[in-house]
């Protein structure tokens, strides 16, 4: 496992930056002997503005809608030159360019079978171009194209599930991740893109710009999305769930997560807030039984 970071610093991410962390583990667990694909998105435009790179590995541009596409065509590339075997293909994008715009192409690269690792970023909203609604943005989350007023509580649509939409193309490993625990995502990443076909890991990745927090919190807010129950950290395999990060015999109340977010602070000062906050602790109590945390 590679503990030298293969992406410098001196970017212009945020301090307390979920890109920049998220971006480091991946490389950590796939080594320096691969080529990264990122479309359009925080983590393009911060690390390579034009003439510069904080890239330590070979790093190509999408765009914001075919990073599948490229991964897919340089991963073919590769095996047609007989240097598959040594050389990982990773693309990395955020929850945009996955979920919804880059969907397509990732479906078609899964769907065909590639011999590459897709890892998602997902701080649950377009964060580079103002913080609007993804179909990653939880529910009651208030951005600028679904805010909270006072006919709103915020997004009205529940997450999307992408990790099982992966499954479904038949990836033999997905993986759902946080930069919380680095030594646990840094494990999973290697042991994706050390498995032949379509592997895929998703990152929960707490925005301190999008989600309103101090940017010294960014792993304290991640921690607290794993101990309530909102985001299960587990393994895929060939569609099975195969393990899974217990709670242990006390779990952190959604409330708790919720006050540390400004994209929620409507929930606490609004008529029938708490009502919503119920709706909100029924999802965490819905992934605990399901993934028996």
């Amino acid at each position: 496992m590679n503990q030298i970071s293969l992406l410098a610093p001196g970017h212009s991410g945020c301090a307390g930056c979920c890109d920049a962390m998220a971006a480091k583990f991946t490389l950590m667990g796939a080594g320096d002997n691969c080529i990264v694909v990122s479309p359009t998105g925080c983590l393009e435009v911060m690390t390579t503005p034009y003439p510069e790179t904080s890239w330590d590995v070979p790093w190509i541009h999408s765009l914001f809608e075919n990073a599948g596409a490229v991964a897919s065509g340089i991963e073919a590339g590769l095996k047609a030159l007989g240097k598959k075997e040594k050389t990982k293909v990773i693309a990395m994008g955020g929850d945009g360019a996955t979920l919804d715009i880059g969907l397509q192409a990732i479906s078609g690269a899964f769907e065909r079978g590639h011999d590459f690792t897709y890892v998602c970023i997902d701080n649950e909203a377009y964060m580079n171009t103002g913080v609007q609604r993804s179909g990653a943005t939880p529910y009651n989350a208030s951005t600028t194209t679904s805010p909270a007023g006072k006919v709103s509580f915020g997004n009205p649509r529940p997450k999307k599930n992408m990790p099982a939409i992966i499954a479904a193309h038949g990836s033999p490993y997905v993986a759902t991740t946080s930069l919380a625990y680095p030594k646990d995502m840094i494990a999973k990443v290697k042991k994706a893109t050390e498995i032949e076909g379509p592997t895929y890991i998703h990152c929960h990745a707490p925005c301190t710009t999008g989600w309103g927090f101090d940017t010294s919190k960014t792993v304290e807010v991640a921690k607290m999305a794993v101990k309530t129950g909102l985001w299960p950290l587990y393994e895929m395999e060939n569609g099975v769930v195969t393990k899974v990060r217990k709670l242990g015999k006390v779990k952190a109340p959604v409330e708790d997560y919720l006050k540390m977010q400004r994209r929620f602070k409507h929930l606490f000062t609004m008529e029938g807030g708490e009502e919503e906050i119920a709706k909100i602790q029924d999802i965490a109590n819905m992934n605990i039984e399901e993934y028996g945390l």
